[in-house]
Protein backbone atom coordinates (compact mmCIF):
# COMPACT_ATOMS: atom_id res chain seq x y z
CA UNK A 1 0.00 0.00 0.00
CA UNK A 2 1.60 3.65 -1.23
CA UNK A 3 2.18 5.88 1.81
CA UNK A 4 -0.11 8.21 3.37
CA UNK A 5 -0.66 11.11 1.19
CA UNK A 6 -0.94 15.05 2.03
CA UNK A 7 -0.30 18.37 0.16
CA UNK A 8 3.04 18.63 2.79
CA UNK A 9 3.88 14.82 3.12
CA UNK A 10 6.74 16.08 0.25
CA UNK A 11 9.12 17.44 3.80
CA UNK A 12 9.74 13.92 4.91
CA UNK A 13 11.43 13.20 1.28
CA UNK A 14 14.90 14.28 -0.11
CA UNK A 15 13.84 17.72 -1.71
CA UNK A 16 16.40 18.94 -4.64
CA UNK A 17 16.50 22.52 -5.79
CA UNK A 18 15.04 23.55 -2.97
CA UNK A 19 16.35 26.67 -0.25
CA UNK A 20 16.75 27.41 3.45
CA UNK A 21 14.79 30.29 4.35
CA UNK A 22 16.49 32.46 6.99
CA UNK A 23 12.89 32.56 9.01
CA UNK A 24 10.94 30.00 9.07
CA UNK A 25 7.98 31.35 10.47
CA UNK A 26 8.39 34.03 7.82
CA UNK A 27 7.44 31.75 5.25
CA UNK A 28 4.62 29.45 7.16
CA UNK A 29 3.20 32.88 7.71
CA UNK A 30 3.60 33.53 3.53
CA UNK A 31 2.39 30.25 2.73
CA UNK A 32 -0.87 30.74 5.30
CA UNK A 33 -1.58 33.87 3.12
CA UNK A 34 -1.96 32.29 -0.28
CA UNK A 35 -3.54 29.27 1.20
CA UNK A 36 -6.15 32.33 1.89
CA UNK A 37 -5.80 33.65 -1.43
CA UNK A 38 -8.20 32.83 -4.73
CA UNK A 39 -6.60 30.16 -6.38
CA UNK A 40 -5.08 31.32 -9.64
CA UNK A 41 -6.96 28.56 -11.91
CA UNK A 42 -9.88 26.25 -11.44
CA UNK A 43 -10.73 22.46 -11.13
CA UNK A 44 -12.95 22.56 -14.30
CA UNK A 45 -10.10 24.03 -16.10
CA UNK A 46 -7.60 21.53 -15.30
CA UNK A 47 -9.99 18.59 -16.10
CA UNK A 48 -10.76 20.57 -19.43
CA UNK A 49 -6.96 20.45 -20.45
CA UNK A 50 -6.82 16.85 -19.00
CA UNK A 51 -9.28 15.92 -21.53
CA UNK A 52 -7.71 17.85 -23.98
CA UNK A 53 -4.14 16.22 -23.38
CA UNK A 54 -6.20 12.87 -23.77
CA UNK A 55 -7.39 14.17 -26.63
CA UNK A 56 -3.66 14.40 -27.95
CA UNK A 57 -2.39 11.28 -26.63
CA UNK A 58 -5.37 9.39 -29.11
CA UNK A 59 -4.35 11.75 -32.48
CA UNK A 60 -7.22 13.96 -32.25
CA UNK A 61 -5.66 16.91 -31.81
CA UNK A 62 -1.81 18.71 -31.55
CA UNK A 63 -0.26 20.41 -28.41
CA UNK A 64 1.88 23.71 -28.56
CA UNK A 65 3.46 24.13 -25.23
CA UNK A 66 5.95 27.90 -25.01
CA UNK A 67 6.75 31.12 -23.26
CA UNK A 68 9.52 31.98 -21.49
CA UNK A 69 12.55 29.76 -19.52
CA UNK A 70 11.96 31.81 -16.85
CA UNK A 71 9.60 34.64 -16.34
CA UNK A 72 11.04 37.83 -14.74
CA UNK A 73 8.38 40.23 -12.10
CA UNK A 74 9.95 43.06 -14.67
CA UNK A 75 8.33 41.48 -17.66
CA UNK A 76 4.24 42.02 -16.48
CA UNK A 77 3.82 44.20 -18.51
CA UNK A 78 0.92 44.57 -20.70
CA UNK A 79 3.27 44.91 -24.33
CA UNK A 80 5.58 41.68 -22.95
CA UNK A 81 2.41 39.67 -22.31
CA UNK A 82 0.53 40.79 -25.45
CA UNK A 83 3.94 39.79 -27.62
CA UNK A 84 4.07 36.28 -26.05
CA UNK A 85 0.29 35.96 -26.85
CA UNK A 86 0.36 36.71 -30.57
CA UNK A 87 2.97 34.47 -31.16
CA UNK A 88 1.56 31.26 -29.27
CA UNK A 89 -1.42 32.24 -31.32
CA UNK A 90 0.20 32.34 -34.61
CA UNK A 91 2.02 29.60 -34.11
CA UNK A 92 -0.58 27.08 -33.30
CA UNK A 93 -2.64 28.61 -36.57
CA UNK A 94 0.05 27.28 -38.39
CA UNK A 95 -0.18 24.15 -36.66
CA UNK A 96 -3.79 24.07 -37.25
CA UNK A 97 -3.44 24.63 -41.01
CA UNK A 98 -0.48 22.30 -41.14
CA UNK A 99 -1.69 19.25 -38.99
CA UNK A 100 -5.71 19.43 -39.97
CA UNK A 101 -6.44 19.51 -36.09
CA UNK A 102 -7.47 21.12 -33.39
CA UNK A 103 -4.47 22.82 -31.01
CA UNK A 104 -4.31 22.95 -27.95
CA UNK A 105 -2.10 25.87 -26.67
CA UNK A 106 -0.67 26.08 -23.30
CA UNK A 107 2.20 28.81 -22.21
CA UNK A 108 4.88 28.26 -20.05
CA UNK A 109 2.88 31.71 -18.41
CA UNK A 110 2.16 33.16 -14.85
CA UNK A 111 4.24 31.00 -12.88
CA UNK A 112 7.62 30.53 -14.26
CA UNK A 113 9.43 32.16 -11.91
CA UNK A 114 12.10 29.77 -10.46
CA UNK A 115 14.55 27.58 -12.15
CA UNK A 116 16.69 25.10 -10.95
CA UNK A 117 20.71 25.77 -10.91
CA UNK A 118 23.40 23.22 -11.27
CA UNK A 119 25.30 24.75 -8.27
CA UNK A 120 23.87 26.33 -5.25
CA UNK A 121 26.67 29.38 -5.61
CA UNK A 122 27.84 31.55 -7.39
CA UNK A 123 31.49 32.91 -7.36
CA UNK A 124 32.34 36.54 -8.75
CA UNK A 125 36.44 37.16 -7.91
CA UNK A 126 36.86 36.86 -4.04
CA UNK A 127 32.97 37.00 -3.51
CA UNK A 128 30.82 34.04 -3.14
CA UNK A 129 27.10 34.27 -2.86
CA UNK A 130 23.79 32.09 -3.20
CA UNK A 131 22.67 31.11 -6.95
CA UNK A 132 20.30 33.03 -8.65
CA UNK A 133 17.17 30.74 -8.52
CA UNK A 134 14.56 32.72 -9.96
CA UNK A 135 12.77 35.81 -8.88
CA UNK A 136 10.39 33.52 -7.20
CA UNK A 137 13.33 32.94 -4.83
CA UNK A 138 15.76 35.52 -4.59
CA UNK A 139 16.77 38.85 -6.66
CA UNK A 140 19.48 38.31 -9.60
CA UNK A 141 21.21 41.58 -8.56
CA UNK A 142 25.21 40.08 -7.01
CA UNK A 143 24.83 41.20 -3.31
CA UNK A 144 23.95 39.55 -0.33
CA UNK A 145 20.56 41.10 0.60
CA UNK A 146 19.17 40.66 -3.24
CA UNK A 147 20.60 36.92 -3.09
CA UNK A 148 19.13 35.73 0.15
CA UNK A 149 16.10 33.89 -0.74
CA UNK A 150 13.12 35.81 0.69
CA UNK A 151 9.41 34.29 1.03
CA UNK A 152 7.59 37.36 0.45
CA UNK A 153 8.61 37.18 -3.27
CA UNK A 154 6.08 33.90 -3.61
CA UNK A 155 3.43 36.62 -2.59
CA UNK A 156 4.92 39.19 -5.88
CA UNK A 157 4.98 35.55 -7.81
CA UNK A 158 1.37 35.06 -7.15
CA UNK A 159 0.31 38.44 -7.18
CA UNK A 160 2.36 39.11 -10.74
CA UNK A 161 0.60 35.16 -11.79
CA UNK A 162 -2.61 36.72 -11.44
CA UNK A 163 -2.16 39.78 -13.11
CA UNK A 164 -0.73 38.33 -16.30
CA UNK A 165 -4.07 35.75 -16.54
CA UNK A 166 -6.16 38.73 -16.36
CA UNK A 167 -4.60 40.15 -18.70
CA UNK A 168 -4.41 37.41 -20.66
CA UNK A 169 -8.39 35.93 -20.26
CA UNK A 170 -8.96 39.83 -21.27
CA UNK A 171 -7.46 39.74 -24.57
CA UNK A 172 -8.10 36.36 -25.00
CA UNK A 173 -12.17 37.13 -24.25
CA UNK A 174 -12.23 40.73 -26.32
CA UNK A 175 -11.24 39.41 -29.74
CA UNK A 176 -7.46 39.97 -29.71
CA UNK A 177 -7.55 36.07 -30.84
CA UNK A 178 -9.03 37.71 -34.37
CA UNK A 179 -5.95 36.85 -36.57
CA UNK A 180 -7.33 37.88 -39.98
CA UNK A 181 -5.40 40.62 -40.01
CA UNK A 182 -2.97 40.94 -42.83
CA UNK A 183 0.02 42.20 -40.95
CA UNK A 184 0.30 39.13 -38.66
CA UNK A 185 1.36 37.13 -41.80
CA UNK A 186 4.70 38.98 -43.10
CA UNK A 187 7.48 36.75 -43.80
CA UNK A 188 9.50 38.73 -45.13
CA UNK A 189 11.71 37.68 -42.57
CA UNK A 190 12.79 34.66 -44.60
CA UNK A 191 13.19 36.20 -48.30
CA UNK A 192 16.66 34.69 -48.52
CA UNK A 193 15.72 31.35 -47.28
CA UNK A 194 15.42 28.49 -49.50
CA UNK A 195 12.32 27.64 -47.79
CA UNK A 196 10.31 31.04 -48.31
CA UNK A 197 8.29 29.88 -51.48
CA UNK A 198 7.01 27.27 -48.42
CA UNK A 199 6.14 29.88 -45.99
CA UNK A 200 4.04 31.86 -48.26
CA UNK A 201 2.43 28.76 -49.58
CA UNK A 202 1.24 28.39 -45.68
CA UNK A 203 0.47 31.91 -45.25
CA UNK A 204 -1.69 32.33 -48.44
CA UNK A 205 -3.32 29.22 -47.19
CA UNK A 206 -4.24 30.31 -43.55
CA UNK A 207 -5.68 33.28 -45.40
CA UNK A 208 -7.39 32.13 -47.82
CA UNK A 209 -9.11 29.86 -45.09
CA UNK A 210 -9.80 32.55 -42.54
CA UNK A 211 -11.57 34.86 -45.84
CA UNK A 212 -13.67 31.81 -46.52
CA UNK A 213 -15.12 30.60 -43.33
CA UNK A 214 -15.76 34.47 -42.97
CA UNK A 215 -17.84 35.10 -45.93
CA UNK A 216 -19.44 31.98 -45.27
CA UNK A 217 -20.39 32.36 -41.46
CA UNK A 218 -20.54 36.48 -41.75
CA UNK A 219 -19.12 38.81 -38.93
CA UNK A 220 -21.65 38.36 -36.48
CA UNK A 221 -22.00 34.39 -36.40
CA UNK A 222 -21.23 31.83 -33.65
CA UNK A 223 -18.51 30.74 -36.22
CA UNK A 224 -16.89 33.59 -36.52
CA UNK A 225 -17.35 34.54 -32.90
CA UNK A 226 -15.20 31.01 -32.19
CA UNK A 227 -12.39 32.03 -34.42
CA UNK A 228 -12.14 35.55 -32.65
CA UNK A 229 -11.49 33.65 -29.12
CA UNK A 230 -9.26 30.66 -28.13
CA UNK A 231 -8.42 28.85 -24.59
CA UNK A 232 -4.73 29.17 -22.88
CA UNK A 233 -3.81 27.33 -20.13
CA UNK A 234 -0.76 27.50 -17.82
CA UNK A 235 2.22 25.95 -17.00
CA UNK A 236 5.83 25.69 -14.81
CA UNK A 237 7.79 23.62 -13.40
CA UNK A 238 6.86 23.00 -9.95
CA UNK A 239 9.91 23.68 -8.44
CA UNK A 240 9.79 25.76 -5.87
CA UNK A 241 7.41 23.13 -3.50
CA UNK A 242 6.58 25.63 -0.57
CA UNK A 243 4.80 27.79 -3.41
CA UNK A 244 3.08 24.57 -5.13
CA UNK A 245 1.78 23.55 -1.71
CA UNK A 246 -0.08 26.61 -0.47
CA UNK A 247 -2.22 26.56 -3.35
CA UNK A 248 -2.82 22.89 -3.00
CA UNK A 249 -6.40 22.33 -2.35
CA UNK A 250 -9.38 20.78 -2.37
CA UNK A 251 -12.52 22.14 -4.14
CA UNK A 252 -16.68 21.57 -3.86
CA UNK A 253 -18.23 18.79 -5.68
CA UNK A 254 -14.58 16.70 -6.68
CA UNK A 255 -12.59 14.66 -5.02
CA UNK A 256 -8.85 14.40 -4.32
CA UNK A 257 -6.76 18.05 -4.26
CA UNK A 258 -5.84 20.57 -6.71
CA UNK A 259 -2.44 22.47 -7.10
CA UNK A 260 -4.09 25.52 -8.37
CA UNK A 261 -1.38 27.28 -9.09
CA UNK A 262 -1.30 26.07 -12.78
CA UNK A 263 -3.58 24.15 -15.16
CA UNK A 264 -0.37 21.81 -15.89
CA UNK A 265 2.56 21.61 -13.80
CA UNK A 266 5.68 19.56 -14.46
CA UNK A 267 8.79 17.78 -12.77
CA UNK A 268 12.31 17.81 -14.76
CA UNK A 269 14.92 15.65 -15.07
CA UNK A 270 16.33 17.18 -11.91
CA UNK A 271 13.91 16.83 -9.60
CA UNK A 272 12.46 13.44 -11.03
CA UNK A 273 13.70 10.85 -8.45
CA UNK A 274 11.28 7.93 -7.50
CA UNK A 275 12.21 8.57 -3.41
CA UNK A 276 12.22 12.35 -3.90
CA UNK A 277 10.02 15.06 -2.76
CA UNK A 278 9.17 16.45 -6.10
CA UNK A 279 7.69 13.02 -6.87
CA UNK A 280 6.07 12.51 -3.64
CA UNK A 281 3.96 16.12 -3.98
CA UNK A 282 2.90 15.29 -7.42
CA UNK A 283 1.49 11.69 -6.78
CA UNK A 284 -1.56 13.61 -4.54
CA UNK A 285 -2.84 16.16 -7.12
CA UNK A 286 -5.34 16.48 -9.80
CA UNK A 287 -3.67 17.94 -12.49
CA UNK A 288 -2.29 16.80 -15.36
CA UNK A 289 1.12 16.47 -15.13
CA UNK A 290 4.64 16.52 -17.52
CA UNK A 291 7.60 14.67 -16.89
CA UNK A 292 10.85 16.05 -18.74
CA UNK A 293 12.67 12.98 -20.28
CA UNK A 294 16.30 13.48 -20.52
CA UNK A 295 18.99 11.15 -22.56
CA UNK A 296 19.76 9.74 -19.17
CA UNK A 297 16.68 8.35 -18.13
CA UNK A 298 16.56 4.55 -18.48
CA UNK A 299 13.51 2.56 -19.10
CA UNK A 300 12.93 1.20 -15.08
CA UNK A 301 12.88 4.86 -13.39
CA UNK A 302 10.13 5.73 -16.61
CA UNK A 303 8.04 3.09 -15.79
CA UNK A 304 8.48 3.47 -11.98
CA UNK A 305 7.58 7.39 -12.17
CA UNK A 306 4.47 5.90 -14.39
CA UNK A 307 3.89 4.11 -11.48
CA UNK A 308 3.67 6.38 -8.77
CA UNK A 309 2.07 9.75 -10.75
CA UNK A 310 -0.61 7.41 -12.53
CA UNK A 311 -1.00 4.26 -10.86
CA UNK A 312 -4.75 3.96 -12.59
CA UNK A 313 -3.34 4.85 -15.90
CA UNK A 314 -5.15 7.71 -16.57
CA UNK A 315 -6.30 9.54 -20.48
CA UNK A 316 -4.70 12.72 -20.33
CA UNK A 317 -2.93 12.23 -17.04
CA UNK A 318 0.70 11.81 -18.28
CA UNK A 319 2.68 13.91 -20.79
CA UNK A 320 6.25 12.94 -21.61
CA UNK A 321 8.09 16.01 -22.65
CA UNK A 322 11.26 14.54 -24.44
CA UNK A 323 14.47 16.25 -24.71
CA UNK A 324 17.09 14.04 -26.04
CA UNK A 325 19.57 16.99 -27.94
CA UNK A 326 19.32 16.45 -31.43
CA UNK A 327 22.44 13.53 -31.61
CA UNK A 328 20.76 11.82 -29.11
CA UNK A 329 17.05 11.00 -30.34
CA UNK A 330 18.29 8.05 -32.52
CA UNK A 331 20.12 6.08 -29.57
CA UNK A 332 18.24 7.41 -26.73
CA UNK A 333 14.54 7.44 -27.73
CA UNK A 334 13.44 4.68 -28.95
CA UNK A 335 13.88 2.19 -25.52
CA UNK A 336 11.78 4.95 -23.64
CA UNK A 337 8.96 4.66 -26.42
CA UNK A 338 8.99 1.07 -26.73
CA UNK A 339 8.64 0.65 -22.99
CA UNK A 340 5.93 2.77 -22.63
CA UNK A 341 4.00 1.42 -25.53
CA UNK A 342 4.58 -2.24 -23.99
CA UNK A 343 3.67 -1.29 -20.42
CA UNK A 344 0.22 -0.16 -21.66
CA UNK A 345 0.92 3.30 -21.24
CA UNK A 346 -1.67 6.15 -22.17
CA UNK A 347 0.80 8.50 -22.61
CA UNK A 348 0.87 11.86 -24.84
CA UNK A 349 4.37 12.12 -25.97
CA UNK A 350 5.77 15.64 -26.87
CA UNK A 351 9.30 16.93 -28.08
CA UNK A 352 11.48 19.69 -26.77
CA UNK A 353 13.81 20.48 -28.92
CA UNK A 354 15.59 22.99 -26.98
CA UNK A 355 17.01 22.71 -23.55
CA UNK A 356 18.96 19.13 -25.02
CA UNK A 357 20.81 21.75 -27.83
CA UNK A 358 22.32 24.36 -25.42
CA UNK A 359 26.05 25.10 -25.76
CA UNK A 360 28.23 27.55 -24.75
CA UNK A 361 30.11 30.23 -27.35
CA UNK A 362 34.08 30.75 -27.24
CA UNK A 363 33.01 33.94 -26.13
CA UNK A 364 30.95 32.22 -23.19
CA UNK A 365 27.57 33.37 -24.16
CA UNK A 366 24.79 30.54 -23.54
CA UNK A 367 23.27 29.85 -26.91
CA UNK A 368 21.24 27.36 -28.76
CA UNK A 369 20.92 26.64 -33.02
CA UNK A 370 17.67 26.77 -34.86
CA UNK A 371 19.42 23.72 -37.18
CA UNK A 372 19.49 21.76 -34.02
CA UNK A 373 16.19 22.65 -32.64
CA UNK A 374 14.74 22.00 -35.90
CA UNK A 375 16.85 18.51 -36.63
CA UNK A 376 15.22 17.18 -33.12
CA UNK A 377 12.00 18.02 -33.64
CA UNK A 378 12.12 16.27 -36.94
CA UNK A 379 13.89 13.14 -35.95
CA UNK A 380 11.61 12.85 -33.03
CA UNK A 381 8.51 12.70 -35.61
CA UNK A 382 9.97 10.07 -37.47
CA UNK A 383 10.96 8.16 -34.88
CA UNK A 384 7.51 7.93 -33.16
CA UNK A 385 6.06 7.46 -36.93
CA UNK A 386 8.39 4.48 -37.90
CA UNK A 387 7.71 2.83 -34.35
CA UNK A 388 4.45 2.76 -34.40
CA UNK A 389 3.79 5.77 -31.67
CA UNK A 390 2.72 9.43 -32.24
CA UNK A 391 4.38 12.50 -31.67
CA UNK A 392 1.58 15.06 -29.60
CA UNK A 393 3.32 18.17 -29.23
CA UNK A 394 6.30 20.59 -28.96
CA UNK A 395 7.31 22.03 -25.88
CA UNK A 396 9.80 25.32 -26.65
CA UNK A 397 11.09 28.52 -25.45
CA UNK A 398 10.24 31.78 -27.19
CA UNK A 399 9.38 35.00 -26.76
CA UNK A 400 7.41 37.43 -28.89
CA UNK A 401 10.17 40.08 -28.79
CA UNK A 402 13.26 40.74 -31.23
CA UNK A 403 16.29 38.88 -29.25
CA UNK A 404 19.46 37.46 -30.57
CA UNK A 405 19.53 34.55 -27.95
CA UNK A 406 19.47 31.79 -30.23
CA UNK A 407 21.64 31.45 -33.76
CA UNK A 408 20.55 30.61 -37.08
CA UNK A 409 16.44 30.84 -38.28
CA UNK A 410 16.41 32.87 -42.43
CA UNK A 411 17.99 35.60 -40.94
CA UNK A 412 21.03 33.97 -40.49
CA UNK A 413 21.91 35.09 -37.04
CA UNK A 414 25.39 34.21 -35.67
CA UNK A 415 27.67 34.15 -32.89
CA UNK A 416 28.36 38.05 -32.81
CA UNK A 417 24.86 39.04 -33.12
CA UNK A 418 23.83 37.55 -29.86
CA UNK A 419 25.38 40.35 -28.07
CA UNK A 420 23.32 43.12 -30.19
CA UNK A 421 20.20 42.01 -28.21
CA UNK A 422 20.41 39.39 -25.55
CA UNK A 423 17.71 40.03 -22.62
CA UNK A 424 17.30 36.44 -20.89
CA UNK A 425 18.75 35.74 -17.35
CA UNK A 426 19.23 32.20 -17.56
CA UNK A 427 18.11 30.29 -20.89
CA UNK A 428 18.12 31.18 -24.58
CA UNK A 429 15.12 31.86 -26.05
CA UNK A 430 13.52 31.64 -30.33
CA UNK A 431 12.56 35.37 -31.21
CA UNK A 432 9.42 36.07 -33.01
CA UNK A 433 10.25 35.30 -36.24
CA UNK A 434 12.34 31.89 -35.17
CA UNK A 435 9.73 30.93 -33.51
CA UNK A 436 6.86 31.52 -36.32
CA UNK A 437 9.64 29.41 -38.73
CA UNK A 438 10.11 26.78 -36.18
CA UNK A 439 5.90 26.41 -36.56
CA UNK A 440 5.75 26.47 -40.37
CA UNK A 441 8.83 23.84 -40.15
CA UNK A 442 6.60 21.82 -38.47
CA UNK A 443 3.54 21.99 -40.38
CA UNK A 444 5.19 21.32 -43.27
CA UNK A 445 6.44 18.41 -41.10
CA UNK A 446 2.66 17.22 -40.22
CA UNK A 447 0.81 18.38 -43.59
CA UNK A 448 -1.38 14.94 -43.83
Amino acid sequence: MPEAWSPESWRTKPAAQQVAYADPASLARVMEEMGRLPPLVTSWEVEALKAELARAARGEAFVLQGGDCAESFDDCRSDSIASKLKILLQMSLVLVHGTRKPVVRIGRIAGQYAKPRSTDTETRGDVTLPAYRGDLINRDPFTASDRAPDPVLMLRAYERAGLTLNFIRALTDGGFADLHHPEYWDVSFAKDSPHIAQYQKIVDGIRESLDFVGAIAGADSAVSAVLRRVDIYTSHEALALPYEQAQTRTVPRRAGHYNLSTHFPWIGMRTAQLDGAHVEFHRGIGNPLGIKVGAAMTTDWLLGLLDVLDPHNEPGKITLIARMGAPNVAEKLPPLVAAVRNAGRQVLWMCDPMHGNTETTPSGIKTRRFENIVDELEASFRLHADMGSRLGGIHVELTGEDVTECTGGARGLSDTDLERAYKSRVDPRLNYEQALEMAMRVARHLRP
